[in-house]
C-alpha cells in the first residue's frame, strides 16, 4: 500500500525534452530546440541526473529556449514556500519534507485522496498565484496587453511511491539534505510536519 509520495516538479528550463540523459517527453515543441536532437523519452523510474552527457550541448540547447531558464531568487523561494503552505492548508495536505531549490522543488507528502499528479498541479497553481500577488513572478514583465504571463514551470513532474516506513524516512532525509548539498542553509518551513511513524498510523 502506498503510504506517501516523493514529488519533484521543476521550473521552466530545468530539464529539456531532448536532454541527453533522458526525459519524460514524447516530442520537442520548438524548431530551435529540435536542432539539438529529438525527444529522449525514458521509462526508467531511476534517476538519470548522474548519467554522463555533453554538458555544453545541453547548455546550448537551453539558450535556444523562448524564455530564459528560471532561477528563483531568495525572495521568490520564500514566496514559493508561501504558495506551498496555502496549497497544503486548502487541500489538507500533510507535508513531511520540503526543499525549494532555485530551479526545482521536492516534497514528501502523506497519502492523500488526490492523485500525485493533481497534488503537483494544484501546488504549482497556488505558487503561481502567490508569485503574481507579490509581483515576484519570473516572467511577469513578459506579459503584454491581454496576454497571460508565461508559465514558470516545466510540464508534469516526477513522483515516487513510498510504501515502507524506511522509504519515507530515506526520502525525507534526501529532501532535507538537498539545500545542504548545494552549500545552502537547511530549510525550515512551518508547514512541514515532523514524521513520526508511531503517531501517523503508517
Amino acid at each position: 500500500m502506498v503510504l506517501a509520495h516523493h514529488l519533484i516538479f521543476t521550473a521552466y528550463g530545468f530539464w529539456l525534452p531532448n536532454d541527453p540523459r533522458g526525459s519524460w517527453s514524447d516530442f520537442v515543441g520548438s524548431w530551435d530546440l529540435l536542432r539539438y536532437g529529438k525527444a529522449t523519452k525514458t521509462t526508467t523510474r531511476r534517476s538519470v541526473a548522474g548519467v554522463p552527457h555533453d554538458r555544453e550541448l545541453r547548455e546550448q540547447a537551453k539558450r535556444a529556449l523562448k524564455n530564459p531558464p528560471v532561477q528563483f531568487s531568495d525572495a521568490q523561494i520564500q514566496a514559493v514556500g508561501q504558495g506551498i503552505a496555502e496549497s497544503a492548508r486548502k487541500g489538507d495536505l500533510k507535508i513531511w519534507a520540503c526543499a525549494v531549490m532555485s530551479d526545482h522543488i521536492h516534497l514528501v507528502v502523506a497519502r492523500h485522496r488526490c492523485l500525485a499528479e493533481q497534488i503537483i498541479n494544484l501546488t504549482k497553481g497556488a505558487i503561481t498565484r502567490k508569485l503574481l500577488d507579490l509581483e515576484l513572478h519570473p516572467f511577469q514583465t513578459l506579459a503584454g496587453n491581454h496576454t497571460r504571463v508565461p508559465t514558470c514551470w516545466a510540464a508534469k513532474g516526477w513522483k515516487v511511491f513510498l510504501d515502507r516506513i524506511e522509504d519515507i524516512q530515506r526520502a525525507i532525509a534526501y529532501v532535507n539534505n538537498n539545500p545542504i548539498k548545494e552549500d545552502l542553509p537547511a530549510q525550515l518551513w512551518d508547514f512541514v510536519t515532523p514524521f513520526d511513524p508511531n503517531i501517523e498510523g503508517v
